[in-house]
């Protein structure tokens, strides 16, 4: 993983998605190597931030650039929390 990869990752982490997600497209359009772990970092952006489709598609995106990425079982844990959720529970 580069060093810009990593810092991207450490404000995720801290909690500034924003910024984050604009150097990880920033990042994709200049570089497109290491285009998976960029597609993962994104998902967790997005899933911070609730997008859950979001998450899903840059997940999804990984996982077609490098099936072993982590990005699979974070997709996994994704579908799983949506699929627990129970709609009808709150429509009472």
């Amino acid at each position: 993983m580069t060093e810009r990869l990593k810092e991207i990752k450490s404000k995720i982490d801290d909690g500034e998605i924003d910024a984050a997600i604009q150097e990880l497209n920033e990042l994709l359009a200049q570089h497109p190597d290491n285009a998976d772990y960029a597609y993962y970092l994104l998902g967790n952006a997005f899933r911070k931030q609730g997008d859950w489709q979001g998450a899903l598609n840059n997940y999804q995106e990984a996982i077609a650039l490098n099936p072993d990425s982590p990005a699979s079982e974070a997709r996994r844990m994704v579908m799983d929390i949506l699929e627990f959720y129970n709609k009808d529970m709150f429509n009472q």
